[in-house]
């Protein structure tokens, strides 16, 4: 389904992602795991075309994106929710999912969307005329989420889910998740609870300082003794 060959991005003179190839088959939850600066915001934002490659390959269903345009990137079916959430804090939460249907003109399919993301999310129902920026925490992520569904990706890029939240939420967001996936999305997964995003996951890759060092299924990698040490705290 999607192929990153020998991908090399540059920040300036500092070399950020160096030769990365990963592969993610439909259907599944491949995770990116790494310390902070290892690359793994980077590979997300060079797949959904916000940072620009130098050099390297990045195919979706057989068609090479890397040097295709972010908006048309979302119309071939790839949605990424961002580091941060990033929701329209000023919007409300209905506006907010409504854009991420912008990109669409089928008015029943989104209607329908929209009840799909209500279900999965009853909170939003309840909230939908609430500004997004007066939600809680957990509750800004699954807009986020919901706000990425709305676009019917193919395959959805999540980046640091859990960031800031409560354990209570961490472990809500990854059942979402796995229910994302399980009703016929694929995922790829970058976050530093690698516990969690291992328990989760079917494959896994670890990166450390922009380079690929080990990957493999992720219940083989949980039971690493090296990535016990390094990232399970064990």
């Amino acid at each position: 389904m999607f192929e990153i060959s020998n991908l090399n991005v540059f920040y300036g003179v500092i070399h950020a992602l160096k030769d990365v190839s990963l592969t993610v088959q439909e259907g599944e939850i491949v995770t990116l795991i790494g310390s902070n600066g290892a690359g793994k915001t980077t590979t997300l934002r060079a797949i959904s075309g916000i940072t620009p490659a130098k050099s390297g390959e990045i195919r979706f269903l057989g068609q090479n994106i890397e040097k295709v345009k972010a908006t048309k990137i979302v119309k071939m079916g790839i949605s990424h929710v961002p580091e941060g959430r990033r929701i329209f804090p000023d919007m409300s939460v209905l506006e907010n999912l409504q854009m991420g249907a912008y990109l669409r003109r089928d008015r029943e399919g989104i209607r329908e969307d929209m009840e799909k993301i209500y279900a999965r999310f009853p909170i939003l129902k309840d909230r939908q005329k609430q500004m997004a920026g007066t939600l809680s925490g957990g509750e800004q992520q699954m807009l986020a989420i919901g706000r990425a569904l709305m676009a019917r990706p193919k395959l959805l890029l999540l980046d640091e889910p859990s960031m800031g939240l409560s354990p209570i939420f961490v472990q809500e967001i990854f059942k979402i998740i796995k229910d994302i996936n399980e009703t016929g999305t694929t995922v790829m997964l970058v976050e530093q609870n690698a516990r969690m995003a291992l328990s989760i996951a079917h494959r896994a890759y670890i990166l450390e300082n922009g380079a690929i060092t080990m990957e493999g299924d992720a219940d083989q990698l949980a039971n690493s003794d090296e990535v016990r040490r390094a990232y399970l705290g064990g």
